[in-house]
């Protein structure tokens, strides 16, 4: 019986895997769902599985999902789409008789306001009503979503948001994977809901404050209204809806709804989430070679 990652080419699906054979599980157990299977030959080159898996495609779900004992569906990107195509895969895994399917969700999704969250509290609704044994990684927000940006903040000499004093939890994603790692390779998770993120908060001023430290170089937060925020990320190009999307992020923020002090993510990985310093300061080490 194998363990099925999908979106196995993206970045949390591929540190899932990562994870997974870190843990001693062998390569032959693990199936890496893709819908781009050229992209992971190096994976196949080192004896995991590589399957052709698209939410689109129902024929590859019943093919990518034989002979599984437990399946984890990263979230997809197609907004508007994606209850249909994340209840969808559950079903099939359903179908394929897997004891268990994981699903990475968002913070609090079946009670907050967050735009982002609306199509996980679909998801997850869809997922209960099929019955099948199920776990709910509710993944706080990504240290790298910060931290990829570094050069943007040094360029324009400001971290720009519309988040006010609201507490961030956010974890790397090498620790979400971690977590969902440690899901798919032990029991006692059927039917659980946790809600993950980082040991320790931040707002976007300390983070301004981190960078600047860590670079050398000025950098202030600048708090903007929601309206001129989404204004600002669709003049850089973003596609719609993301932008509305992103304003509404710094507004959950403000509100506070991206404060996790659950505890949970430290505890499925057994030790302490990535700080916040450690990331901008490899990040920051990351710029300065480039």
């Amino acid at each position: 019986m194998s363990i099925v990652v999908t979106g196995a080419s993206g970045h949390l699906g591929r540190l899932v895997i990562e994870s997974l054979l870190a843990r001693g599980v062998a390569a032959e157990r693990i199936v890496a769902g893709t819908r781009d299977v050229a992209a992971l030959s190096p994976l196949a080159e080192r004896g995991v599985e590589v399957r052709r898996i698209d939410f689109d495609d129902a024929a590859s779900l019943a093919a990518g999902f034989a002979g599984a004992e437990k399946v984890l569906i990263v979230s997809g990107t197609d907004f508007g789409r994606r209850v249909q195509q994340h209840v969808g895969a559950a079903t099939a895994a359903r179908d394929a008789g897997v004891s268990l399917v994981v699903y990475t969700s968002a913070p609090y999704a079946d009670t907050t306001t967050m735009q982002l969250a609306a199509e996980h509290r679909g998801t997850e609704a869809g997922i209960r009503a099929l019955g099948v044994p199920f776990t709910f990684l509710r993944n706080g927000w990504y240290l790298e979503n910060y931290t990829d940006r570094i050069p943007s903040y040094l360029q324009a000499g400001a971290v720009v948001g519309s988040a006010g004093d609201g507490r961030i939890s956010a974890a790397a994603r090498a620790d979400y994977a971690e977590a969902a790692a440690a899901v798919l390779t032990s029991e006692g998770h059927e039917n659980t809901v946790y809600e993950l993120g980082g040991d320790t908060s931040f707002t976007l001023s300390e983070l301004a404050e981190l960078v600047a430290k860590h670079t050398g170089t000025p950098v202030e937060y600048r708090d903007v209204p929601q309206a001129e925020l989404e204004t600002i990320l669709a003049g850089a190009g973003l596609p719609e809806p993301i932008p509305a999307i992103m304003a509404d992020v710094d507004r959950a923020t403000r509100e506070g709804l991206l404060q996790i002090d659950s505890r949970d993510l430290s505890r499925l990985i057994g030790h302490p989430t990535t700080p916040l310093s450690d990331a901008v300061t490899s990040a920051s080490a990351a710029v300065a070679t480039a």
